[in-house]
Parts: structure tokens; sequence; C-alpha cells
């Protein structure tokens, strides 16, 4: 009698796979991950602000800790998701800028380039591609205050922490390794090679990335437990010598495993199978669009239905898919912003 002979069916391809393929089998968890009445942050790549209706609509509380005010509702709404998540801070691609995000909430980390100034505009690095920019210092540094206060009650509120994993490849600065959404000069600012640099994290860095984060929400909000996911939407280029096919294959290879450190090492810190459900052989074809990237809303149910199938939470919740405004321009702050409004993420902008 070998230990293989005691082992459920969910552990062996031929039985669980290859045949009698449940994708709820795959998110099999000792408790739920979500129990009813519990606030709920999240963070994380462009998949991840798709998430957010779903969890918004659930019947948990979704943690939202920025509003706009009154007189201002009637204008259009911001670009990139920037008013999507929990806080104003947008799509989040990367372990390090999460990090050091919650480093500078809470006065650890102070980035040296800390604005760009263009056009009369002052534009926060960090989030490139706001629609309302700052027309003095004065009125960035109110609003740079207000927005880390945001981002610091939001973690300090938050029963559960979902963060997505989208990438490995960032850009930072050569002063003091802030990293960036996005390459400067792709959303805005100027593209310097003597201030900016590439950098391919590897397993290590992601995952002492994520521990480390752990560690400063433990400071802020010790009761906090972290579900951690990996984002299925492959790169959209790659600044590396690589093929982007390779180089995503690498990314997600590399984000994957340190979500499995993270997981084992910290206490109350989960891994949520969303990438394996999507991307794997079993996957069926219209989890993804005709350009072999984006995922369908199909995709999207059948990964929420089983989220929450591991959590405490009612019936399924169905959300209509909004369409993404079209229409491209490219000359001077008004014309940016509309630029920016087209794209779904930062991460589109490489692609322009």
């Amino acid at each position: 009698m070998h230990p293989y002979k005691s082992l459920p069916e969910r552990q062996f391809w031929s039985k669980a796979v290859s045949t009698n393929f449940d994708p709820a089998d795959v998110g099999t968890f000792r408790r739920p991950l979500i129990r009813p009445g519990e606030k709920v942050m999240s963070a994380g790549s462009c998949f991840a602000s798709r998430l957010v209706p779903y969890l918004e609509k659930s019947g948990f509380e979704y943690v939202k800790t920025s509003s706009r005010h009154p007189h201002f509702l009637n204008i259009g709404a911001e670009n990139l998701g920037y008013e999507t998540f929990s806080a104003p801070y947008g799509n989040i691609y990367t372990a390090r800028h999460l990090l050091q995000l919650a480093q500078r909430c809470v006065g650890k980390f102070s980035p040296q380039e800390d604005r760009w100034h263009c056009d009369g505009a002052v534009i926060d690095p960090f989030r490139p591609g706001l629609r309302f920019f700052a027309r003095s210092d004065r009125e960035f540094d109110l609003l740079t205050k207000s927005y880390l206060g945001a981002v610091l009650a939001a973690l300090q509120a938050c029963d559960v922490f979902i963060f997505t994993l989208g990438l490995t490849e960032a850009w930072r600065s050569k002063l003091d390794g802030a990293v960036y959404p996005a390459c400067p000069g792709t959303v805005a600012g100027t593209f310097d090679a003597a201030r900016h640099e590439l950098v391919n994290l590897s397993a290590a860095d992601v995952a002492n990335d994520l521990n480390s984060f752990v560690d400063e929400l433990r400071e802020v909000n010790p009761k906090a437990r972290v579900i951690l996911t990996v984002s299925p939407v492959p790169m959209i280029a790659t600044a590396t010598h690589n093929h982007v096919l390779a180089a995503t294959s690498y990314t997600k290879s590399v984000l994957r495993v340190a979500a499995e450190q993270a997981a084992c090492q910290n206490e109350e810190v989960f891994y949520f199978p969303f990438y394996e459900i999507v991307t794997g052989p079993q996957a069926p074809k219209n989890l993804f669009e005709q350009d072999f990237r984006s995922i369908s809303p199909e995709a999207l149910e059948m990964v929420m239905s089983i989220f929450f199938a591991s959590c405490e939470v009612g019936e399924p919740v169905r959300v209509e898919a909004s369409p993404v405004s079209e229409g491209l321009s490219t000359s001077g702050l008004v014309d940016l912003s509309s630029r920016l409004s087209a794209l779904e993420c930062e991460e589109a902008a490489q692609d322009q």
C-alpha cells in the first residue's frame, strides 16, 4: 500500500482532468474564503478590475474609501479604472508596486521622482492616466495626501484583501527603485534612459515583495486575510529580447510560484487558481476572445461562480460587460485624456 492509493480522485490527471473535469474542484478550501458581512478590498492588474463588479454585487461589502464631491458627479468617468477599485490607485501590475504603495501610506517610502510637469499640468508618475490633473505643486501635494490616506483607510478597513498579480516586467526609477505602473512616455511623461530602467522580477523577488506587503498589511490591520490570484491575461508586449509568448510564459510561471510561496509562508494568505482554470489544457476555447488575449464574458462568469462557491454567498452574480470607448487622438493634455479613455489599462499604451 503506497501513499497514492489513498489520495482523492481530484489529485490524479486521468480522473480529474482527462475525464470528469469539474472546475469547482480546482478551488477547494477547508473553510470559506469570504463570509457574509466581511469587508472586501481588491487590487491588481486589468483582470482584477473586471472582477470588481462581481464582488460589489455579491452581498459582501466592497470597501470604497474615496468618492467624488456631489458637485462633480455629472463629470465623465475617470480613465483606466482609477474609480473602480477600493481607492483610486488604478491597476497595480506588480507586487513591488503594491509594496511600495503600502509603504508610502505609512511614510516608509517617498519616491524621489514623484511628479512630472507637462504643459501646465502636474502628473503623478504612479497614476499617469488620471483624467483630472493637478495644476500646481500645492494642489498635487494635497491630492496625493488625500489619495494615500484613502489607500491606508481601505487597508485598515478590509477583512479580506484580494490581489491579482499581472506582470514581472516593470519600469523603475534609477534614483530609488520606485516602480511605475507603465513605462514613462507611454501613458504620460518622457522616457529617459538615464533615469528609467527595465527590471524583470524573479520568483524570489516577487515572493519577497508579497511577504513584505503582508508584513506591512499586518501592521495596520492584523486581522486581514489575503487572497492571491494570477491574471490569466497574456502580456500585451515585452521589453525583453524574448518573443511575447515566451515572455508571458516566464511571467505567469514566476507569479504562480511566488504566489504559492507567499501562501505557504504566511498564515491567512491563500491562492485561488483563476489562472489554471482559464489557461489549462482542459479549458474550452471560448474562454478567450479571437485575439487569444482578452478574457471572454463566459470565462468571467465561470471563474467567479467557482470563486463564490468557495465563499459563503447566495445566488451566483451576473454582471453585464461594459463597453470600452472608442476613438484615439494624440496631442495635448485634452487629447491625451481622450486617448487614455479608450484604453482599458496602462499596459495597453505599450501597444500604441
